[in-house]
Formats: C-alpha cells, sequence, structure tokens
C-alpha cells in the first residue's frame, strides 16, 4: 500500500523538481508512488458541480484514477515550478481538481503535505542587469517570484484543512541555457539570470542535489514518517 505520493509538476525529464520530490519521497523509508503529472491528461476544473454529491469528479480523463491514489495516500508531496512567475499548468490543473474532495465531507482533512516550489532567478537582486532594470526592480519589491507560488500554496492547502509539514524553495535552470540560441537571442534570460558578460552553458546549470537545501529535504523526508508515525 502506497504511503506516500509525490508530484512534479515539471515536464522536463529528472528535472531538480522531480528529484526534489524524490529526495523526501525516498528519505522517509516509506513505501511510495511518484507521479510527473506532464505524463498524464488532466484538465482544469470545469467547475460544472456534478462532484458535488459523491465527491468524485465526473471529467473523463487521469484525474478521477489519480484521486483514489490521492485519497488512499497517507501524505502527499508536491513539487511545483513557476513559470512567468506563476505555478506551473500541470500542478495548477491538479490543483483545482481537487476541489472535488474537499466539498461537504472534506476527504482531504488533516492530510499532511510536504510543498516544493522550484524558481529561476538572478542570485543578486541589487545590481542592474541589461535591459531587465525595471524587472530587477519589480523582484525586489515583490521578492522572489518563487515565495509568493509557495505562500499561496500552502494557503491552498490549508483552505484544504490540510497539514503543511513543510515548505522548499529550490532553484532551477532557465531553459536560455540548452535551448541552443541563449547567447543571441534578445530575450535570453542567460543575461539576467547570470550577470551580462555570462554565456549560455550547461556549466551554468544548477543540480539540486548541489544546493544547500538538499539537507532540507532529506530533513522532510524524515518529519513525515515521525508525523505519520504518531498518527499510526
Amino acid at each position: 500500500m502506497v504511503k506516500l505520493l509525490g508530484f512534479s509538476g515539471s515536464p522536463i525529464p529528472e528535472s531538480n523538481t522531480d528529484r526534489a520530490v524524490k529526495a523526501v519521497l525516498k528519505a522517509s523509508g516509506l513505501d511510495y508512488e511518484f507521479v510527473k503529472l506532464s505524463d498524464l491528461h488532466i484538465r482544469p476544473c470545469l467547475a460544472c458541480r456534478r462532484c458535488v454529491k459523491d465527491n468524485r469528479c465526473k471529467q473523463e480523463d487521469d484525474f478521477p484514477v489519480l484521486s483514489e491514489k490521492v485519497l488512499k495516500a497517507d501524505a502527499l508531496v508536491i513539487g511545483a515550478y513557476t513559470p512567468y512567475s506563476q505555478i506551473d499548468a500541470f500542478t495548477k490543473a491538479f490543483l483545482e481538481r481537487l476541489w472535488s474532495l474537499r466539498h461537504v465531507n472534506n476527504l482531504l482533512k488533516d492530510k499532511p503535505v510536504v510543498i516544493i516550489v522550484t524558481g529561476v532567478y538572478p542570485t543578486i537582486l541589487n545590481k542592474p542587469i541589461l535591459r531587465y532594470t525595471g524587472l530587477n526592480s519589480l523582484l525586489k519589491r515583490s521578492k522572489l517570484p518563487s515565495e509568493k507560488v509557495k505562500r499561496n500554496l500552502a494557503l491552498e492547502m490549508t483552505m484544504d484543512r490540510m497539514q503543511v509539514i513543510g515548505q522548499v524553495i529550490i532553484k532551477g535552470n532557465v531553459p536560455c541555457l540548452t535551448c541552443g540560441h541563449g547567447n543571441e537571442c534578445e530575450m535570453s534570460g542567460v543575461p539576467f539570470i547570470h550577470g551580462k558578460n555570462a554565456k549560455a552553458s550547461t556549466d551554468l546549470c544548477t543540480r539540486v542535489e548541489d544546493q544547500e537545501v538538499w539537507n532540507e529535504l532529506q530533513s522532510l523526508g524524515i518529519k513525515l514518517k515521525e508525523k505519520l508515525d504518531k498518527k499510526s
């Protein structure tokens, strides 16, 4: 029986988001299943309200089967990333569909959850960078977009009466590093993220295993196990 169920909204194979989610799952020492949301067909909620009577979504895609796994899991680990400073579409659609499980009977109540958010942002935000000065100033005022997404995810889980055990932000990699046009494209994020003299290269890519937060991911897996041991 699956004890933990982990989700990644990243479509990149074996991405930092994937590996961060798996790190928490593995560190728990419990049985688990990892779900890559981009491999499934999950539409957004249609607000049809046909789930009201029995908490079962009536859309004919992959969510109804997945929802049964969510209900059986003792805890969830949700990993999202932040394109355009917002939650990714795969994770957003999945979370919208969880509404079918919460109303009236609130089938998600007290389920522990860990939240992981992957962001791409410059290391230093206090220096104007080329033509991105306006955006850089906006980032300084609003803090990191990934912080907002993390906060919003925690709010949604809390509204569903789930227990947020921990939240982690990890660093991802701008696609311009590996698209093949990162040095000449006027829209390249390489100068913004890595500095005006930086050149697109896989050498600039960061691995979650090399980030300080890696130990925190391990600790969250252990914390989840301890939480479930107390409940059993």
